[in-house]
């Protein structure tokens, strides 16, 4: 990254350090069980806001799939064995939070249920994030974001006209719909357990978060919004005005012009007469304006067309790479990308909290197994009781070798 990024980011952390380190989770302890996707973004948020959160591993893991373990800390822990269900029983009986990632009924096949471990400790906040839910007929069977989208009904939405429905990457379900539903039900959770002094179970899955999410689709869907088949509609790509076009160099820019003085201004910037064209919400003439602005477009570089619109209202952006936009001078200015001790690039965290900011980890994210004795003296065991439980192959631990 260019020198004013880094020195942005090392004037955000001073500027944070300056107001104490007193992240807004700081003192919560969350034990999540290793998963893919979902529950590893929503165990990183938690630990990006200051809680100190623990992965539980399986026995045998080789690494961390999900890379998404910033601040985090790794046990390794065979949960199948009673030996090793006994071990997370007595972690959870300290913990504020237990995120669980199986399917339904998987933990109570461990004698680790809701009912379980919230007697042991009444005040644990247990986090089930699920693709279908706990109950429900779908509940034990096996998906990814793309089923979950489209149990939603919100696959149904996304696609070109004419052409099938297509998934905008793993998105919506995974991480929007799962990790961080799930992230805000346990901030809720906590919050109200400041009020009760209990804790709860929240089901968390990523069929009804990501139909959540899509509430202004179902509260417009009978409106003049989507009247048209999809892909033919205003906010889907069939408008003129709001859709991405290429450029000379084989780039592309965005447009999003929707308000009748900002789409002005997109006609001025492309050198067109707004009464030589049809009206702007002529639905029937859209494709037809799309070829045009199309030609256009295609007439310019995209750094040329930034050059015209950069400034104005116009709603027009460059599509960038992940690493143009690491370079863009609005995201430097920002600092709205950190980097870490390896010089690995990632979104800082959002939103920004002007008195008690996110303070990510900047340090290398860890190894499978790197602190099993660690954690578990901190959650009560003896060094004694580490031992046993090496010697019976209930945990591991795997220190990184130094580097000579």
């Amino acid at each position: 990254m260019s020198d004013g990024s880094s020195r942005a980011e090392r004037a955000l952390c001073r500027s944070a350090f300056a107001r104490g380190p007193a992240m807004v989770l700081r003192g919560v302890r969350v034990v999540e069980l290793a998963g893919l996707a979902p529950g590893p973004f929503c165990g990183m948020v938690l630990a990006d806001f200051g809680a100190r959160v623990v992965r539980v591993d399986r026995l045998g893991s080789v690494g961390d799939v999900s890379l998404l373990a910033r601040g985090k800390r790794s046990l390794l822990l065979d949960l199948k064995r009673p030996q090793g269900a006994a071990v997370l029983r007595r972690m959870c009986a300290r913990a504020d939070v237990l995120l669980d990632p199986f399917r339904s009924g998987v933990m109570e096949k461990l004698q680790l249920g809701p009912a379980t471990l919230l007697q042991d400790n009444p005040k644990l906040i247990y986090a089930r994030l699920s693709g279908f839910g706990q109950s429900g007929s779908f509940s034990k069977a096996a998906g990814h974001d793309i089923n979950y989208l489209a149990l939603s009904g919100v696959l149904s939405k996304i696609g070109r006209s004419g052409e099938n429905p297509y998934p905008p990457l793993n998105l919506l379900a995974d991480f929007g719909g799962g990790g961080l539903m799930c992230t805000l039900g346990i901030v809720l959770a906590l919050f109200e357990r400041t009020r009760s002094g209990q804790g709860q179970v929240i089901d968390a899955n990523m069929v009804e978060g990501t139909a959540y999410l899509s509430s202004f689709l179902w509260k417009t869907q009978h409106t003049w919004l989507w009247g048209q088949p999809r892909g033919q509609n205003m906010l889907d790509g069939g408008a003129p005005f709001y859709t991405t076009y290429k450029t000379a160099d084989g780039e592309f820019m965005a447009v999003g012009a929707i308000e009748p003085q900002f789409y002005e201004l997109l006609l001025r910037g492309l050198g067109l007469e707004s009464d030589e064209l049809p009206a702007q919400m002529s639905v029937a003439d859209w494709p037809e304006m799309k070829k045009k602005f199309a030609d256009v477009f295609a007439k310019k570089t995209k750094a040329e067309w930034c050059r015209i619109f950069d400034g104005t209202d116009a709603c027009v952006t460059p599509v960038l790479t992940f690493e143009e936009a690491l370079h863009h001078s609005h995201n430097r200015e920002r600092a709205s990308f950190i980097t870490n001790e390896e010089q690995q690039a990632s979104p800082r965290p959002a939103p920004q909290l002007s008195r008690t900011p996110a303070l990510p980890s900047v340090k290398r994210e860890c190894f499978v197994g790197e602190h099993t004795e660690e954690v578990l003296r901190e959650f009560g065991f003896s060094q004694e009781e580490i031992n046993q439980l090496h010697s019976d192959g209930i945990i591991e631990s795997r220190k990184p070798k130094a580097n000579l």
